[in-house]
């Protein structure tokens, strides 16, 4: 089990299953986005941002098709009213 740290501070555990729930909100096909989490569980380091992990993600979904990264971007910024 890795925890990773949220951006108030807090930690949590990392839970793969929200990456692939997160990529097919932005378009990904089911099986994409589970390659996409699996890729980066294995990058995931004990004490790791969320920040960080939105970052690998991005570009995971990026460069699978730019369009997704772009969905996800718009949903961050306008539902959420977050950014970076």
């Amino acid at each position: 089990m890795v925890m990773v740290k949220k951006r108030d501070g807090r930690k949590e555990l990392f839970v793969p299953e929200k990456i692939v729930v997160s990529a097919i909100k932005s378009g990904a096909p089911p099986d994409v986005a589970r390659m996409i989490s699996k890729d980066i569980e294995g990058m995931i380091k004990e004490g790791m941002t969320t920040l960080e992990i939105k970052a690998k993600v991005l570009a995971g979904l990026k460069s699978k098709n730019p369009e997704w990264e772009r969905n996800w971007l718009v949903y961050d910024t306008a539902v959420k009213k977050r950014s970076g």
